[in-house]
């Protein structure tokens, strides 16, 4: 079968649908449909598990369900929730813990939870069609693994992921270290919500168009959102913090929306950790850019100043974070003196490769764009088509794999591997000097980054952009083992929709 793609370009503001030469024709024979149900191998769901054995079991129950949430004292939406709260409850382990998480489902709509940036038995990452059928309403699912690599880590559906995640299914996931040089510790879940108008949709040009070509690859998000919330509140609602002047604290930062956001210190912060990795950064900033699935840890000291987080579109506010005895500073944004730093700035501690790797099994090349598909409307493409169509990685166990992830468009991606961890060598064809290793990473129009990663966890995982409304609209592959293959559908009758 096939199918038309047109590209779409950019230029001054206008959208431009190139027609004759810019159609594409791409035949789907080998694609992440294709591969996903071949029954050759050994079924996903045989793989061996975690062991249990010789670890302390924690057990937690969490119940999605719909609830009024109160964002503020004057807004509050229909929310959907686990534990009845926005964020869900915060689950924290320590190193070495197995974990037994309980989902029961009171939606009227099938939902999942996926451990994000956990490495876990691939019958665990609760992607519906993928590694598991979607949990129903009034059914339930248990989810079990071992906590074995500290950090932090979220939860959340990725059932019509889009959707779900937009209306408050998430919660943070920490697995703590044996011991830690902080006796405070507090994590920040970072959103953003469409409150006074309504979320518009990526089928037709419009929220493009009034979001205006900023050139910041975030339109889509300044047309789509107005208001931020910082663990699912804003203004006088948000909870104080208990960090006494002069106090150092150990702050996780988690994006769980699909807008990349900038949070600002007035007394600088050091960043200690990127997607649950130690890295080796010694200088301080002011500013701190995380991008939509990304977690940061950085060390605060409270000098009296303030943190906000930074309102990037009109009609949104700044939202800071109050602390207990604190005077308020609600005004203007403080001034404060340091340089922007991000999930690439410095080098991980632990890396996968001590050198560029040479002679990789697996060489992929990753183009991220945009297009029209006929009688669908705006798609964003993986090496021009769209999932289940898009081609897969295809990987054998023990194989070094190179993704090259080049974005040819006019929006940002922030591309999330499943199941693995990637070493990121070089952007824009230079070298990085501070490699690090991550399981997400901001692909920024123009942009092109190498990463290379090891095939050591058999199963069936997505590589998909982590702003969600791109996923749903096709921005989505599978890293498939040759050996093994999936019993779950996407479609044909399911209720499964990753």
């Amino acid at each position: 079968m096939k199918k038309i793609t047109i590209p779409i370009l950019f230029g001054a503001g206008i959208i431009l649908i190139g027609m004759g030469a810019f159609l594409k024709f791409q035949d789907s024979s080998e694609s992440a449909a294709s591969v996903l149900n071949e029954a050759e191998g050994e079924s996903i769901v045989d793989l061996q598990g975690d062991e249990k054995e010789g670890h302390p079991v924690k057990q937690f129950d969490l119940t999605a369900s719909e609830e009024q949430w109160e964002i503020n004292q004057d807004t509050s939406v229909q929310a959907w929730t686990y534990n009845q709260s926005v964020p869900g409850q915060e689950i924290r382990v320590k190193e070495g813990d197995y974990v037994k998480v309980h989902l029961k489902n009171n939606l009227d709509v099938p939902v999942t939870i996926h451990w994000h940036g956990v490495v876990l038995p691939n019958k665990m990452d609760g992607v519906p069609g993928i590694t598991q059928d979607a949990v129903l309403p009034g059914e339930e699912f248990t989810y079990e693994f071992l906590a074995d690599n500290p950090g932090t880590y979220w939860y959340h559906s990725h059932q019509h992921s889009s959707k779900q995640v937009d209306k408050g299914l998430y919660g943070a996931f920490i697995v703590e270290e044996d011991q830690s040089n902080y006796s405070q510790d507090h994590t920040f879940i970072l959103d953003e919500w469409a409150i006074h108008s309504e979320k518009q949709s990526l089928t037709n040009m419009g929220s493009m168009m009034t979001g205006g070509m900023s050139g910041d690859g975030e339109a889509d998000t300044k047309a789509m959102y107005d208001t931020l919330t910082i663990n699912g509140k804003n203004g006088s609602s948000l909870r104080p913090i208990d960090i006494k002047e002069g106090e150092s604290a150990r702050l996780r930062f988690v994006n769980a929306g699909y807008q990349t956001h900038v949070v600002q210190f007035t007394d600088q912060m050091r960043v200690i950790a990127v997607d649950a990795e130690d890295v080796t950064s010694h200088e301080k900033q002011s500013r701190l850019e995380i991008a939509p699935g990304e977690r940061i840890d950085v060390e605060w000291t409270n000098k009296g100043g303030t943190i906000r987080l930074l309102s990037q579109s009109e009609g949104s506010r700044d939202v800071r974070i109050p602390f207990n005895n604190d005077p308020s500073k609600v005004g203007e944004r403080e001034e404060s003196s340091g340089g922007l730093a991000s999930g690439t700035s410095y080098k991980s501690k632990e890396l996968l490769f001590d050198e560029t790797p040479e002679n990789p099994d697996v060489t992929y090349k990753m183009n991220l764009n945009m297009g029209m598909n006929m009688g669908e409307g705006m798609v964003f493409q993986i090496n021009e088509d769209t999932f289940p169509d898009t081609p897969p990685i295809q990987v054998k166990e023990g194989d070094l794999v190179k993704v090259e992830l080049k974005n040819t468009g006019m929006l940002n991606h922030p591309m999330h591997l499943h199941g693995h961890r990637f070493q990121v060598v070089s952007k824009n064809g230079k070298k990085l000097n501070n490699p690090v290793v991550k399981d997400l990473i901001n692909v920024k129009p123009g942009e092109t980054y190498e990463v290379y990663f090891k095939a050591n966890n058999k199963g069936e995982w997505l590589f998909h952009c982590h702003d969600n409304n791109h996923a749903d609209r096709g921005m989505v592959t599978i890293v498939d083992y040759k050996s093994v293959y999936s019993p779950f559908e996407i479609g044909r009758g399911t209720k499964n929709a990753p």
